[in-house]
């Protein structure tokens, strides 16, 4: 079947606007981006992969505890396949902040990374490397070859728990493309979430332990989802966080920021006063195909579903859309029958596509 490629500029009420374009209301002055006491920065949208601040961003820098948001992320993959039980050895133990763990317990690795993530578990880290990979040196070869499919090119790993090392290191930027790939993982956003939780023991049987997230910004700050902290004395304190508001989703990070929380909060307040959310294709929108051998000649097809996208007050072009659908089809055609495709593009990128589908049944003309 020979499908049309048709350019389309869509105009109606839900996609004019998304017409969106820097003029003398939506020019953003100096004024209006917010100042950091971070080292380095960055803000980004996580619904388009827009950076709407940045400081910094590539910079090589120690990033102390939130190394776990990896840790975590590979040990929960890994538990999809395995949830095995790891005994805590010695050889595990680790100095700095701490889940307690004692010789001969024993957990599961979905219960080891509550533990890794919520107090920032340096043991439960060094536990779950182990008994992941078998040691510390071969789980952070797994951790960089991670890093190196999600392009995270300033990074490189050496400990599970990201103590201080020379060769341990990231950038702002690398470690909000981490973020945005982490908080897609339900297990891990589930986690990072929760302001306190359980972790359970399968020895010793029936041993609970309470937590309490280090993560201030979950109670202070609305629409905060994630993701970690961090802190060693050459690193300072470093802090991802991620909130959503509105359908928009936000990451922020900063390394070595004394003023971390707040800064934080400043960079969300103008992130999300920079972003809209838009319907860019509505299930209202229809357009004709033809038909052959049919009780009428042509028929209307229409979005399968609306989709929504996050515009940015600087953007300067609209959203192009190309349709892509057969010359006709032959009767019958159900109703909901798919018929095509509407892909929509952003400075000639495809952003997303939508199935079209027909509006209504179509039955086959009888021969009289």
């Amino acid at each position: 079947m020979f499908y049309r490629k048709i350019t389309a500029f869509i105009l109606i009420a839900a996609v004019v606007l998304c017409c969106i374009s820097t003029n003398a209301a939506g020019e953003i002055t100096a004024k209006d981006i917010p100042e950091t006491s971070a080292e380095s920065a960055i803000l980004i949208c996580a619904d388009n992969g827009r950076v709407l601040y940045e400081k910094a961003a590539d910079k090589q820098l120690a990033i102390a505890s939130i190394t776990k948001i990896m840790t975590g992320l590979i040990a929960l993959e890994y538990a999809q396949r395995n949830d095995k039980v790891i005994t805590f050895e010695s050889s595990m133990q680790a100095e700095g902040s701490s889940l307690y763990l004692k010789v001969g317990e024993k957990l599961k690795v979905t219960e080891l990374v509550k533990g890794l993530l919520c107090v920032s578990g340096n043991d439960a880290a060094n536990a779950l490397a182990i008994g992941i990979a078998g040691s510390t040196e071969a789980f952070a070869e797994i951790m960089n070859k991670k890093a190196a499919r999600l392009g995270m090119t300033n990074t490189h790993f050496v400990t599970p728990s990201g103590l201080d090392d020379k060769e341990h290191y990231s950038s702002a930027r690398d470690m909000a493309l981490l973020c945005i790939y982490a908080m897609n993982n339900k297990s891990f956003a589930d986690i990072v979430s929760q302001k306190n939780l359980e972790v359970s023991y399968e020895y010793p049987e029936n041993k609970k332990q309470q937590c309490t997230n280090h993560n201030r910004l979950l109670s202070e700050y609305q629409g905060c989802i994630g993701i970690k902290t961090g802190y060693t004395s050459k690193a300072g304190r470093t802090l991802t966080s991620c909130a959503e508001r509105d359908g928009i989703r936000l990451v922020a990070v900063t390394l070595n920021d004394r003023d971390d929380w707040n800064d934080h909060k400043k960079l969300f307040d103008f992130g999300f006063s920079q972003c809209t959310r838009v319907k860019a294709v509505s299930r209202e929108q229809r357009f004709v195909l033809p038909i052959v051998g049919g009780k009428t000649d042509i028929t209307a097809v229409m979005p399968e579903n609306d989709a929504l996208y996050t515009t940015v007050r600087t953007d300067e072009n609209i959203l192009s859309y190309k349709l892509y659908m057969p010359h006709f089809v032959y009767a019958p055609l159900k109703k909901g029958e798919k018929t095509g495709e509407l892909r929509c593009y952003l400075d000639g990128k495809k952003i997303f596509s939508v199935p079209l589908i027909a509006a209504e049944t179509v039955e086959i003309q009888e021969e009289r």
